[in-house]
């Protein structure tokens, strides 16, 4: 297996390194953690988009975009919940890793820049989110598997779609590509580095390639 795996959509424009071989190999040696880990994910997405919806109400036009995208990460996460159920693997509390915290802690804390950062931060998670389930789609060895991340990709790409929708229409092309640049080389830097304990791999557990 090569360093740098490619796949259809393994290249995502909002990200500024792939994903590595390694981390792919850590993730199909154990597939029912990454599983569990998937499950919150979906979870923390949606109630990320609730976040920011009750954060900006005055916003119509964002509660529009959200209140959906909410909805489908929950649908998500039963697809996930009841693909682990079948397998009869139990969804429990799982340690995170640093990834989200990394990337929280790079939004600003005035407004109107907190708005613009807790878009973008949301959609680089869509980002690596959608990037790593086109990975397992095309390298797991497990039919079910490649079936479920395949079968979620596309909406998977229309959310970090609808976040950088939310940042080009409220602040404008350069001010979002000029921050997401930045962000997106704070996002590598919390994926950088090597997985100590095997059991900790998680779907954004670190694993990326040079910049």
């Amino acid at each position: 297996m090569t360093a740098l795996l490619e796949s259809p959509t393994a290249r995502v424009k909002w990200l500024a390194a792939p994903s590595c071989a390694r981390w792919v190999e850590q993730a199909q040696a154990r597939p029912d953690l990454v599983l569990i880990d998937h499950a919150h994910c979906e979870r923390k997405a949606a109630g990320v988009a609730l976040q920011l919806m009750f954060r900006y109400p005055a916003d119509a036009g964002l509660a529009a975009l959200l209140s959906p995208l909410a909805r489908e990460e929950l649908e998500h996460f039963e697809l996930v919940l009841q693909l682990l159920q079948r397998r009869g693997v139990a969804l429990r509390p799982l340690a995170a890793p640093g990834y989200g915290a990394a990337l929280s802690a790079q939004v600003r804390k005035a407004e109107p820049e907190r708005m613009l950062d807790s878009f973008l931060v949301a959609g680089l998670i869509e980002a690596r989110s959608h990037e790593r389930m086109a990975l397992l789609a095309a390298h797991s060895s497990d039919g079910e598997l490649r079936d479920l991340y395949g079968e979620l990709l596309a909406s998977e790409a229309r959310h970090f779609g609808l976040y950088w929708v939310l940042c080009e229409e409220r602040f404008g092309r350069e001010a979002t590509v000029a921050r997401l640049q930045e962000l997106a080389v704070a996002e590598v830097a919390a994926l950088t580095g090597d997985l100590a304990v095997p059991d900790q791999v998680r779907m954004h557990s670190v694993g990326v390639g040079a910049i």
